[in-house]
């Protein structure tokens, strides 16, 4: 399992996701250009100590990206009509989140093997992308026994 940032243009969401991913042991992979410099002093901030634990793999374009990827892309978008809940996912699968403020062109859209919705209330629009990610990354992962052990 890994999550994929497609030019990824908050800092403290990029950090957080980057947590995340450290935290659940998933690969993030850092799609630019982004909005920002990679060692942004809000992207450390919102990771903290965290980033050192990170498996961090970074594309100079979509293009390199998906030369690189072999593994299905599942994008989670609010133009899906598939609630993420209700979808099989694999172990090996890529979960793709799009930009803050502009989600992922349509020649990406087109690219994916499938779309994803959070489902929420009639007239709310979306969750913070690190919030989206942190929902879907933890179905995922225990649809497919993936989930790290407590330690006791």
């Amino acid at each position: 399992m890994r999550m994929a940032l497609y030019e990824p243009d908050i800092p403290q969401n990029a950090g957080a996701i980057l947590r995340l991913g450290a935290c659940f042991g998933v690969a993030v992979d850092i799609i630019e250009p982004c909005g920002f410099v990679l060692d942004d002093r809000r992207l450390k901030r919102a990771a903290m100590d965290y980033l050192a634990c990170a498996e961090i793999a970074r594309h100079a374009s979509w293009d390199s990206f998906r030369q690189s990827c072999r593994n299905r892309l599942v994008l989670l978008s609010t133009k899906a009509h598939l609630p993420y809940h209700r979808f099989d996912f694999a172990r090996d699968d890529v979960l793709l989140l799009g930009r803050e403020t502009a989600g992922v062109p349509p020649e990406v859209v087109e690219a994916v093997d499938a779309s994803v919705l959070i489902p929420m209330r009639p007239g709310l629009r979306s969750l913070n992308v690190a919030l989206a990610a942190a929902v879907v990354l933890g179905e995922a992962l225990r649809q497919t026994a993936q989930l790290p052990e407590p330690v006791t």
